[in-house]
């Protein structure tokens, strides 16, 4: 038998770790690598902890991915740094190599955290303390009078708020045991389910017992208001402040009132302002549309119209005298739109467009028309020279929706086809070959 350093028996170094460690023996003879995390940050083997610090601290910079350095030489100068600047660590990798150190428990922890607890919180910038739960957003209904003037609104919210009794505990026994007896406390279970005649599958599960929290308190120590669930419910009514001038899709936040659970941070209660549709303004941003109907004789003469704006004021409005509206013509009002949301006293402008009725069905007597002539700007008068040569023809009232559809499916309505044989529908005739 071959006795390494110290009377160990073939295939055990020094400290009685496997694989030759101290010397040869490793996989029958090969030497144990046990320097290269020295090289790793340019030390030598007789470096003192001092030295490990310094290197670690003046490579973790240089080569840290938030300074433009590479991610894998990173991690192997902190593997290095980790495993030096630990004493134990130390003398395992030095007797064995890293293998040393992962047969005693020397588990590997994140590069990045490792470099945020030298620094002191410096290097890439990571999540730390409890996490935040999930918001509660409420969709609230307003109308275009609400978002004009302002609107409160008081809304009763039901949520979820660590039990007073046991403080979040869940027990009224304090110091109970909590780790859950059916997973040990790992949250899940591993089940056995068929896939297929004579074959069965592993998987894993939550926990039903604890719903994968791997905690759970047994019957007779659970606090009796809360019933072991940590949280109870709680009623809190909410005054909600809606300005003048917001906005479809805007937000007001409550910030940490939404359910609360031990450990979490509670999320926030958000109400998004939903604009309901006006029956008679349209907005766009700071400003709004009204659509005017006037008649013809208006439209020529002038006219006088009241608005009733969203405020309940009547707004009357005049055109001026002999000025001529054509049908979908457009004049502002300035101010009198929608408050800026933040700054109510500056306002858009109202738009107002005319919609101009003509004259139902009917004719206008010949005096009438007369008399409307000469008043209007007189038309271009064109003279038909050579009549004769001129062919006449009637217009009828019609519908835009059958452009395009004529001769489709027979003859179109009133037409005369030229092509019929002695005016009815007879078979066409056809060019004989020869």
């Amino acid at each position: 038998m071959f006795f390494g350093g110290g009377g160990f028996p073939e295939g055990f170094g020094g400290g009685g770790f496997p694989g030759g460690m101290g010397g040869m023996g490793r996989g029958g003879g090969e030497p144990v690598d046990n320097e290269t995390l020295y090289k790793t940050l340019g030390l030598s083997k007789d470096c003192t902890s001092a030295d490990v610090k310094k290197a670690y601290k003046k490579m973790a910079i240089k080569h840290h991915p938030d300074k433009g350095g590479d991610e894998a030489t990173f991690k192997e100068i902190t593997k290095a740094y980790e495993i030096l600047s630990d004493d134990q660590k130390r003398e395992l990798y030095d007797q064995g190599g890293e293998e040393a150190v992962e047969g005693g428990g020397g588990g590997g922890h994140d590069s990045h955290d490792i470099f945020s607890a030298f620094f002191g919180g410096g290097g890439r910038s990571r999540n730390s303390g409890p996490r935040k739960g999930e918001d509660i957003v409420h969709p609230i209904a307003l109308t275009l009078e609400n978002l004009y003037m302002g609107k409160t609104v008081k809304l009763a919210l039901t949520r979820n708020i660590i039990c007073p009794e046991c403080t979040g505990s869940g027990s009224k026994v304090p110091g109970a045991k909590t780790t859950c007896d059916s997973c040990g406390g790992n949250g899940v279970k591993l089940v056995t389910r068929q896939i297929a005649p004579g074959m069965v599958q592993q998987m894993q599960a939550r926990c039903p017992q604890c719903e994968g929290t791997g905690n759970s308190i047994k019957p007779k120590d659970r606090c009796t208001k809360c019933t072991g669930k940590k949280v109870t419910q709680d009623k809190k009514v909410l005054e909600v402040q809606f300005d003048k001038g917001m906005k479809h899709n805007q937000k007001v936040t409550f910030q940490g009132e939404a359910d609360e659970a031990p450990g979490i941070v509670p999320g926030d209660v958000v109400f998004v302002v939903q604009e309901k549709e006006h029956a008679r303004f349209t907005r766009k941003g700071d400003d709004l549309l009204v659509t005017q109907k006037i008649k013809l004789v208006e439209a020529l003469c002038g006219c006088t119209f009241v608005v009733e704006h969203l405020d309940g004021r009547k707004l009357l409005v005049k055109t001026a005298p002999g000025e001529i509206i054509k049908p979908g013509e457009i004049k502002a009002i300035d101010d009198e739109g929608m408050p800026m949301h933040k700054n109510p006293f500056v306002k858009g402008k109202l738009y107002v467009k005319f919609d101009v009725e003509f004259p139902g069905a009917g004719k206008i007597t010949p005096e009438k028309v007369s008399l409307i002539a000469g008043a209007l700007p007189a038309g271009d008068d064109m003279q038909v020279e050579d009549s004769e040569n001129h062919e006449e023809v009637t217009m009828h009232d019609a519908d835009l929706a059958n452009l395009g559809r004529s001769n489709q499916g027979g003859r179109s309505h009133g037409g005369h086809d030229d092509d019929d044989d002695e005016g009815h529908g007879g078979q066409r005739v056809q060019c004989a070959q020869q």
